[in-house]
């Protein structure tokens, strides 16, 4: 095939199982998202530099015959690699806590940009639809709520968490100039915070801190007064949403919000992890942390017209499934360090 045709939006009609890479498919919501894929039988390349995640989430896979691999930091050449033929591409290659962004700054950026490029010059060589993961960070601490695609943020762009807000809105962008100058199939979803299995136990995020603060029998961290609200979306119900953003036919002319719209503030939060993991620890409340948002809540009118999606798992459930793998993950650790 010849360079130029090659640059033509085609996504192949190919025989199954297609091949989709996945570029940070070691991290919480990228293993949940491998593994799922690897189910319905799809051949899977999973691209990871282990900065924020754990080498064993994916380490039961390793002998899956449909599975592959590859030790690589995507602010190197993505193209550069013998990946064989590509028919989709999924970029969750970006640390998305706090502590884990800000750690450095500047590696967040080069990966928010330069990372979101090399996987773009993939998908340009490979025909690929390209699926970009970015957040409701990218709406900052919003002035209007709930937040629907159209509105365009409240974001400090010199402020410690603007690495990661910032990173993001860049690579929204150069995902949008992908598709008007090569024409490269984009489909962006902005993520709200989302929780359940895979998560790391010391990522920093919410739902995991009173979790595990909850299972260790130690006082729940609330920054602020904790009336602060976030919209919690199950893992399973993510995996849905990015998965039917792939699959429509048509890509969707901007972002599309895939989160749960249902609104809880902190300690309404705290509650219901205390109502299934009963603990004797209090809440202790810490500094609100700079440029932390008030308010989080998604508008998904978008993705119910244009996917056919909406989250179907309730945050009660959620929390009791996440509550038992985290209860698994503590209990298999702690006998490993025992037997050490």
């Amino acid at each position: 095939m010849e360079k130029e045709d090659r640059l033509k939006p085609v996504w192949r009609a190919t025989p199954t199982p297609r091949h989709v890479v996945i570029a940070g498919g070691g991290g919480f919501i990228g293993t949940n998202l491998t593994r799922r894929l690897l189910q319905d039988g799809y051949r899977v390349t999973v691209l990871e530099n282990y900065y924020s995640c754990a080498p064993g989430n994916l380490q039961e896979l390793m002998q899956h015959p449909a599975f592959t691999l590859r030790s690589h930091d995507i602010t190197e050449s993505v193209v550069a690699l013998d990946l064989g033929e590509v028919d989709e591409v999924y970029n969750l290659a970006c640390p998305a806590s706090p502590p884990h962004y800000q750690r450095d700054p500047i590696f967040t950026l080069n990966t928010c940009f330069n990372g979101t490029r090399h996987l773009l010059d993939l998908a340009v060589r490979e025909n690929a639809r390209y699926v970009q993961a970015s957040t409701s960070e990218v709406y900052g601490d919003p002035q209007v709520h709930p937040q629907p695609e159209s509105y365009w943020g409240y974001v400090n762009p010199v402020g410690i968490r603007a690495c990661y807000d910032e990173g993001k809105r860049v690579a929204e962008a150069l995902c949008v100039e992908y598709a008007r100058q090569f024409g490269v199939d984009v489909r962006i979803a902005r993520i709200f915070n989302t929780y359940g299995p895979h998560m790391d136990p010391n990522d920093g995020r919410v739902v995991s801190n009173f979790i595990v603060q909850a299972l260790r029998g130690q006082d729940l961290t609330v920054y602020g007064n904790g009336l602060q609200t976030r919209s919690f979306c199950f893992v399973d119900d993510m995996i849905a949403g990015l998965r039917a953003l792939m699959q429509v036919a048509d890509a969707p002319n901007g972002p599309v919000n895939l989160g749960n719209p249902a609104e809880f503030t902190m300690l309404e939060l705290a509650e219901l992890v205390l109502e299934l993991v009963p603990s004797r620890g209090r809440l202790l409340h810490e500094p609100l942390p700079q440029d932390d948002p008030q308010r989080r809540r998604p508008d998904i009118s978008r993705a119910r017209a244009l996917l056919g999606w909406q989250p179907e798992v309730s945050l009660q459930q959620g929390l009791a499934k996440t509550v038992q793998y985290f209860d698994g993950r503590l209990r298999a650790e702690m006998a490993l360090a025992t037997q050490g």
